[in-house]
Formats: structure tokens, C-alpha cells, sequence
């Protein structure tokens, strides 16, 4: 089929970062489904990651285009991603990305540009072309209307009106940091800002809208738009060869006995973190698979000198400890999975509510949070309570005591948690529907 035949062709463009790409790719799967072509943008390592998910056998309307960015001090192109990247690098990252500014949207010429949270020079770019440019959050409406009200000047000073959500001092100030600080001369907060007010008439969130409705009806109050959710963008389970070793040790346990352990592809525990979290594994007497990360440079610290003393060989078979990587969807559609131990980044919450895995909360930074305590509102799972001295240390004993509050004592979260998973599998896809006709819509009315 030639690519003209398509309805619309679609420029994605994501952040940086795997917790961006993947639902960008899931969006560009189902806007594929709809005859759209889509132009998928990102740098060559990050590129290389989700080649083999969309060969031109099973999405050939998906064509990959990379963006090279310019080699910067510390940053040579295997570093083009933040996958890995230390996190001083990180604000070197956003300076490269602004410098490749692409110029692509002038040979491609597409209908439609779809763009990321920290980019707003894009959505300016395709205006000079005029081409309609929507911004997609891949948070939540929850976290997102949050730190819209709290960081805004207008509304800064008063109480978020959903109370249910909220930071804790020490978060408060570790976020007030982090979007306080600069990156190629724009402050964090302002590029966050500027993409939201430059999107075209909408914006996109990555939600179902039963779980956010009363979010996504404020995050429109504030910033002045319409919000359309575009439901769970979760990357269905596949069966690999790497998972068989996965899937062979949870055959052995018990239905619902063990917790998966995993805190996402960003953040990197310190040792006193994973310190604490070992001895929290301990304490709850329940198996469990943990995935540990190391940050570049850091690979090859061996696991045994970042647990504590003994610890692998006191655990034996009733814990998997992993270094690296683990099939995420594969572990929590297992039967014996009865608890995800979650930083509650944003799509592992969806991916845990899809699976219908009750949650156990230990947010690090930034939104995930926000989100722990979106999944203890609607009753999909228990946050564990960090040292109440003011900056949030993680205790092994809360942790232990939440764990077997879930799986052993198999309360109210379990039941709650199963009902959010069915309504999610009977909604389909007509929040994406909707979507698709609004996009038409602002296309052909340009």
C-alpha cells in the first residue's frame, strides 16, 4: 500500500527515555489500526530497542526515523538515551536534543505531529509549516493536574482540590529542584509549560478515563483545553526464550505466594536502599522476584556486594534476585503473582491494574508519588510508609509488614484491584476511537 493512501500521516515524537517510547510506540501500534502512517522519531539507540517490535512485516506503516543528535562533551551517541545515563547527564541530554532541532518536519511533511512533555520548540516548529501539533503526557491526569496547580504561579498558593493527592515535604522540595532547574538556559518548569500551552486546541494523556474522570476534568479547568485519554498504552505479554527461566520458577510456587520487585529502567537505587529493601524481602518470609539496576559505568557491580552479607544464600529458592532485566508483563500475568512491589511509575501502575496485581507502593521521585497515592485512592493497593523525620527513608519493617498485608492476608485491595483489571479489559478501545475522530478532525480543518 502506498503511503499516500493513508488518512493522515503522523510525526511521534517522544522524549528520550524507554518510559516514553514504549507508549509512543503503543500509540503509533493502535493509530496504525486506524490507517494512519506513522513516522516514528528517535535517536539510533534508542531505535535499535524497539526494532524487532515493529518490522515492516507487522507494522509497515510504521516507519522508524532517526534523529542524530550532535556529540556533546560525555555524551558520544550510545548515550542518546536515558537509559543508563548518570543523572548529571541528563540536563547535557535535553541541551542535544534542542540543538538537532529536526528538519525533518519539511521532507517528511506530515499531517500531524504528536510530541513530547519537554520539547516545546516542536510544536513551534510545525506551526511554521502549518501543522497542527498535539502534546501527549504519558503521566496521568492525576499527577499531571497536581503539579500544573502546584507550580503555577495563579494557583500556586492554594490547596490542590483533590485532597487524596499530595506530596510530602521532602517530595515537594526534591521535585521543586528538579523542575527549578536549568537545562541549555530553559528552565525544566517552563519547557513542561510551553509544551502543555502550545498543543492545538488538546492534549493527550496516557489514562482510562474511569480510574481519572474527576483528574482529567480538572487538568482541562487549569489548562484550558480539552483532554482526551487514550487509554492504557501497555505492551501485551509475548512469549520469548528469555522468559522461560522466569516462567519456570513461578510454575514451582503457590497461586498468589510471591511479589515481583521492580523500581523501572530510570531510577538506581542507592546500596542503603537496596540494603533495606533486602532485609524488608526477608522479614516478609514471601518469594519474590527482584530486579536490580546499575547505572553505566556501574555494570559491573556485582550483586553480592550491593545486598547485605549473606543475603542469596539465606533467601535460597524462595527468592529470584535478577541484575538488570526481567519481562515485566510475562512476571505479572503469572498465576503465583500476588503483590507488585512498584516505584508506581505510571505505566507499571496501568501495566499492575490491567494485570489485576494488587500494588505495593514505594514511590522514589517526580510523579510516582502522586501515583501511589492515586492507587491507594481507588483502593488498588497499600503504600509503604517511609521514617516520618523528613526525608523519607525506606524501613525494612513497613515494608515487610505491607507485603504480607497483600499477599498472605489477601484483604479488600485484591477484590478491589480484580474489578478495576475487568473494567479495563470490557473497555476496549473507545477512548481511542474518540481520539482518532477529534485528530481527523483538526486535520482536515486546518
Amino acid at each position: 500500500m502506498d503511503s499516500k493512501e493513508y488518512d493522515l500521516h503522523v510525526l511521534l515524537f517522544p522524549w528520550l527515555a524507554h518510559g516514553h517510547i514504549s507508549p509512543f510506540l503503543e500509540l503509533a501500534k493502535k493509530l496504525t489500526q486506524r490507517n494512519f502512517y506513522i513516522y516514528f522519531c528517535s535517536t539510533p539507540i534508542n531505535l535499535s530497542s524497539i526494532k524487532n517490535q515493529v518490522s515492516s512485516e507487522t507494522f509497515p506503516s510504521i516507519q522508524l526515523v532517526e534523529l542524530h543528535l550532535p556529540s556533546l562533551p560525555n555524551l558520544p551517541p550510545q548515550r542518546h538515551t536515558t537509559k543508563s545515563l548518570p543523572l548529571h547527564l541528563q540536563s547535557t541530554l535535553k541541551t542535544a536534543l534542542d540543538m538537532a532541532k529536526p528538519a525533518f518536519l519539511t521532507t517528511l511533511k506530515p499531517d500531524l505531529l504528536i510530541y513530547d512533555f519537554i520539547q516545546p520548540w516542536a510544536p513551534e516548529l510545525a506551526s511554521q509549516h502549518n501543522i497542527p501539533a498535539i502534546n501527549f503526557l504519558t503521566m496521568g491526569a492525576a499527577a499531571s493536574s497536581y503539579l500544573i496547580h502546584k507550580f503555577s504561579s495563579s494557583t500556586a498558593e492554594t490547596e490542590f482540590p483533590l485532597p487524596a493527592i499530595y506530596y510530602q515535604e521532602h517530595e515537594y522540595n526534591t521535585m521543586a529542584q528538579m523542575i527549578g532547574s536549568y537545562s541549555n538556559n530553559v528552565l525544566n518548569k517552563d519547557r513542561f509549560f510551553q509544551s502543555g500551552d502550545r498543543s492545538s486546541d488538546m492534549i493527550l494523556v496516557k489514562t482510562f478515563g474511569e480510574i481519572e474522570a474527576k483528574y482529567i476534568e480538572y487538568l482541562s479547568f487549569i489548562v484550558g483545553k480539552e483532554i482526551l485519554p487514550v487509554g492504557l498504552l501497555v505492551q501485551e505479554a509475548t512469549n520469548d526464550d528469555k522468559h522461560l527461566k522466569f516462567v519456570e520458577w513461578l510454575d514451582q510456587k503457590g497461586k498468589s505466594s510471591t511479589v515481583f520487585v521492580s523500581f523501572g529502567t530510570e531510577y538506581f537505587m542507592s546500596r542503603e536502599q537496596m540494603q533495606e529493601i533486602a532485609h524488608g524481602l526477608e522479614l516478609s518470609e514471601v518469594n519474590f522476584i527482584w530486579v536490580i539496576r546499575f547505572p553505566e559505568g556501574e555494570e559491573e557491580t556485582k550483586l553480592h556486594e550491593a545486598l547485605p552479607k549473606g543475603f542469596l544464600e539465606k533467601i535460597g529458592e524462595r527468592g529470584m534476585v535478577v541484575d538488570g532485566w526481567a519481562p515485566q508483563m510475562k512476571i505479572l500475568a503469572h498465576p503465583s503473582i500476588g503483590g507488585f512491589v512498584s516505584h508506581c511509575g505510571w505505566s507499571s501502575v496501568l501495566e499492575g491494574m490491567k494485570l489485576g496485581v494488587p500494588i505495593i507502593a514505594m514511590p522514589m521521585h517526580i510523579d510516582q508519588p502522586l501515583n501511589a497515592r492515586l492507587v491507594v485512592e481507588l483502593g488498588a493497593g497499600v503504600e509503604v510508609e517511609r521514617d516520618k523525620c523528613g526525608n523519607g527513608k525506606l524501613a525494612s519493617g513497613e515494608m515487610a509488614k505491607v507485603i504480607k498485608q497483600v499477599v498472605v492476608e489477601k484483604g479488600e485491595v485484591r477484590t478491589r484491584m480484580k474489578a478495576i483489571s475487568e473494567n479495563m479489559r470490557n473497555k476496549r478501545d473507545e477512548e481511542m476511537n474518540v481520539v482518532v475522530e477529534k485528530l481527523m478532525r483538526l486535520c482536515n480543518n486546518r
